[in-house]
């Protein structure tokens, strides 16, 4: 997400870093990279010289080029003004009413239609609201048909009429059939068009007028820059718009519309959908996405990702075997076979702070379902007794184990590795409540990213990989530091 943003952002830090004194000049120097980088983005011109007259201000005070670390400051500036740029925190939406209606609007191929369907499982997911959805949408005649279907596959009522060509006659009969089955919260897939229109317009103001729903969200493809926000300007001229949705920015996004939309229109982002399934639906934050932009994750969404791949009832049972130290292989191969969607595994590397984009990369170019399906083979040869306690695991079983998966012992040693791994740390995090999880998540991270961090830290190899002369080294002195102590207790020298 927004890749070329996040690396021209951290190249203005890191011209800044390592410096022995910044100064108002080399200061200058690194926020025209970072304007620069704003531009490149496709950000409002309007919105850049807003954005790079408040972190001048900032950068150039005392209070930063005096500071310890000034390009540590100039981060914190920099993501202190992209939340505001943003916008306030969103409060989630309140159904305080008997018929709670939404309207979604936009122009074709932004997504509108699926992102129907998005909301409508994450108001099943988050609020146990199953909504009704209404295919208002009669310019395109695969419209009805696609909603049916997400309707179907969630689980979710649809309404339509097929013979029906006035499409607010659609909607006052969608309300009248949602208050006659009692549904919380109707859903309006209303049409959109190529391009905005005055016929559109008029459809859409005669629904608001009619219906009054209680919450018009815009739908814009996130992938066309300063044409979202130009399209966000006009429909919210003709229809007073609640938020916008904010589409496609799994993509090549740049991230000049998320940028510029708020302090252009004055109307928030709402939600953003990142990518083409139904789950990949989140409810806008603005201080998560301000620290995805600079490439520092956002841990509340990676929590909120973990506990969408676990329900409720499995969590509980897991952690109860977790408090008692018990974690199986089987365990184990579950927690796989939920990772291997294609692109997930990757998305929740996306959301962690401090992963290479090289490693990025790897994982996406990786066919991580096939590696799940090896591992899952390895497993299903194993015995009940092995995958219970794998401490038996020994040579000869390996061997057995690797003919009757098709791999090598090497592998089997791999998975067993991941799974040690995995075990400590899942088992730290059990029973420590949402807070607790959140730190341990934190420290696992620091330590998956720092290997000096997995053993006691010293003044020499705090944060850094010892080379094998240092290691050696190391060992003659900590063997010196044993005879000593030996000595000392009288027990002499070896």
């Amino acid at each position: 997400m927004f890749d070329s943003l996040q690396d021209g952002l951290k190249g203005a830090f890191k011209t800044l870093r390592g410096k022995g004194k910044l100064t108002e000049g080399n200061m200058r120097d690194g926020l025209k990279m970072v304007e620069t980088s704003l531009l490149e983005a496709d950000v409002s011109i309007d919105v850049i010289r807003s954005f790079m007259a408040s972190v001048t201000e900032k950068a150039l005070g005392e209070k930063v080029l005096l500071a310890l670390d000034p390009s540590e400051q100039l981060v914190k500036v920099v993501n202190d003004e992209l939340i505001e740029i943003l916008g306030p925190a969103q409060e989630d939406l309140t159904f305080d009413r008997d018929l709670n209606i939404i309207m979604m609007c936009g122009l074709q191929g932004a997504g509108k239609t699926t992102t129907c369907g998005k909301l409508a499982r994450l108001l099943q997911k988050q609020a146990g609201i199953t909504p009704l959805l209404c295919a208002a949408d009669l310019q395109r005649p695969a419209a009805i048909d696609q909603l049916h279907v997400l309707g179907d596959s969630l689980g979710v009522p649809v309404y339509s009429d097929r013979e029906e060509q006035d499409p607010v006659k659609v909607c006052k009969a969608a309300v009248a059939k949602a208050k006659a089955d009692g549904n919380k919260v109707l859903i309006l897939d209303t049409a959109g068009r190529l391009a905005i229109d005055e016929a559109l317009m008029q459809q859409l103001q005669t629904i608001d007028r009619e219906v009054q729903p209680h919450h018009v969200f815009l739908v814009v493809d996130g992938m066309t820059g300063q044409d979202a926000v130009k399209s966000a300007g006009a429909f919210h001229e003709a229809l007073e718009l609640n938020g916008v949705v904010m589409t496609k920015l799994d993509g090549d996004a740049r991230g000049g519309a998320l940028l510029s939309v708020r302090q252009v229109t004055g109307v928030p982002v709402r939600f953003i959908g990142t990518g083409e399934h139904l789950e990949d639906f989140e409810l806008f934050r603005a201080e998560g996405m301000a620290s995805r932009i600079l490439g520092m994750g956002d841990m509340v969404a990676l929590a909120q990702q973990a506990q969408e791949l676990v329900s409720e009832e499995e969590r509980i049972k897991l952690e109860a075997q977790l408090e008692k130290g018990q974690f199986t292989l089987d365990d184990f191969r579950g927690h796989m076979m939920k990772v291997a969607k294609p692109g997930l595994m990757q998305k929740m590397m996306g959301l962690m702070p401090g992963i290479p984009k090289e490693v990025k990369q790897m994982m996406g170019d990786t066919d991580t379902s096939k590696q799940v399906k090896r591992m899952v083979g390895i497993i299903d040869s194993m015995t009940k007794q092995e995958r219970r306690d794998p401490k038996l695991i020994d040579g000869s079983r390996k061997q057995r184990i690797a003919k009757g998966a098709g791999v090598q012992t090497k592998q089997i040693n791999e998975l067993l590795k991941q799974y040690n791994m995995m075990k400590p740390m899942l088992t730290s995090m059990a029973g420590k409540g949402d807070k607790g999880r959140m730190e341990s998540m934190r420290e696992m991270q620091a330590q998956m990213m720092n290997p000096g961090a997995m053993g006691p830290k010293t003044k020499k190899t705090t944060g850094k990989r010892l080379s094998p002369a240092q290691k050696k080294k190391a060992k003659r002195e900590r063997e010196k530091k044993m005879r000593e102590r030996r000595r000392g207790k009288g027990g002499g020298d070896e």
